[in-house]
């Protein structure tokens, strides 16, 4: 199984990352989505002890992924900061690395629920959706039919059992026709991929859970997931 498969959504032929981004070759296009800046912060502030790093790993993977594929665009797709206060808590060396990747190419901030506009620190085009080629970007996903669509908003998860172990991991869920992609936030959660919150979105069975290990990407058929 190749580490990083490829996916063919409306046409367009997209690579599966097991970092949780997809990248589109043709448009030498780095797509991430829900990366929830100062989550953990935002936790902290109402009592709930995390530590609070969760920023800096997800722009360290951000980062990484940037220096290896040299993007010509990255589509962040909405709930990139976690409130709106995300700014004022974020360290100024995270706000540096932010501000130099979000300068180092044409950076797309996409409008999300958590985020309806990034902090001014930050440079990039903002949208409430962005179309390219038979592509349509945005953050929260349609009901079906959704051709093109690329999303995230729903954090999707997936479980399946492998010699009678349990795994649960970060997916991409797609039926080619459209995608929704993991989020790629350190502290982002999940939501299963068979719960009721997907059924006006996917067919039944008829979708597979690219489902992302530390190294590569295991796309699974609908029928041999689990429920949590």
């Amino acid at each position: 199984m190749s580490e990083t498969p490829s996916l063919r959504v409306a046409g367009a032929l997209l690579t599966v990352l097991p970092e949780g981004a997809v990248w589109w070759q043709a448009e030498r296009m780095l797509i991430v989505a829900d990366l929830h800046f100062e989550k953990g912060s935002s936790y902290a502030a109402r009592g709930l002890s995390l530590p609070p790093y969760d920023t800096r790993a997800t722009l360290n993977r951000l980062a990484a992924l940037v220096a290896r594929f040299e993007p010509a665009r990255l589509v962040a797709l909405g709930d990139s900061f976690h409130d709106r206060g995300a700014q004022s808590r974020m360290a100024a060396e995270d706000q540096a690395v932010l501000a130099a990747l979000t300068q180092s190419t044409d950076w797309i901030w996409i409008i999300g629920n958590h985020d309806p506009l990034p902090p001014d620190r930050f440079t990039g085009a903002v949208h409430e959706e962005l179309a390219v080629g038979p592509l349509t970007f945005r953050h929260e996903p349609r009901p079906a039919p959704a051709i093109g669509e690329i999303a995230g908003h729903l954090h999707p998860v997936a479980a399946v059992r492998v010699r009678g172990r349990r795994l649960r991991r970060r997916c991409l869920v797609s039926d080619t026709t459209r995608a929704i992609l993991p989020a790629f936030g350190a502290y982002a959660g999940g939501l299963n991929v068979l719960d009721d919150a997907y059924r006006p979105l996917l067919p039944a069975t008829g979708f597979h859970a690219w489902m992302m290990g530390p190294r590569k990407v295991t796309p699974v058929a609908a029928t041999r997931l689990e429920g949590d």
